[in-house]
């Protein structure tokens, strides 16, 4: 009997510890794939130019276009609808919310620039126009504890950089 229990004890810390490891494995998947994404749509968003300002040696971004597009890309990688959130056979669990969506270009500031986010904890030095974002989801819940775990959150930067 003292066996017994002895096992059913060791397998209840075992199924536990395997389910934390499992959450711990799609929390890291989950952070990948919003940071690949995240990256490729500040790089998309960041293509979307004022051609005449770009005519006259000014670099531009139109914010507009560039949200529009920077959603658009998000929607594609990550399998999401227009609201975010996301669609039968998406990898993702929850909506995706943009946190903050910024511009910085020859319109608003003067380059080169230490870009400091202290809420967001980035700190980067642009020397050129770039797009800034943050985006987060929900973390994967795979077993009910009493903490609720923190969003995963995950900035990206593109920046034009000056040809030397």
């Amino acid at each position: 009997m003292d066996f017994l229990i002895k096992l059913v004890f060791v397998l209840l810390i075992f199924t536990s510890t395997m389910f934390f490891q499992v959450q711990n494995q799609e929390w890291d998947i989950t952070r990948s794939l919003l940071k690949d994404a995240n990256n490729m749509a500040v790089h998309d968003a960041s293509q979307e130019l004022d051609m005449i300002a770009l005519g006259q040696g000014n670099i531009i971004i139109d914010p507009n276009w560039a949200l529009e597009t920077f959603k658009d890309t998000l929607e594609g990688n990550l399998g999401l609808d227009a609201n975010l959130t996301p669609l039968a056979g998406s990898r993702l669990n929850a909506s995706v919310k943009i946190v903050d969506f910024r511009i910085l270009d020859d319109s608003n500031t003067v380059f080169p620039i230490l870009y400091e986010d202290a809420q967001y904890g980035i700190t980067k030095y642009l020397s050129g126009p770039a797009v800034v974002a943050v985006i987060e989801t929900k973390h994967p819940v795979l077993i009910a504890r009493s903490r609720v775990p923190q969003a995963i959150r995950v900035p990206a930067i593109y920046e034009y950089k000056e040809n030397k």
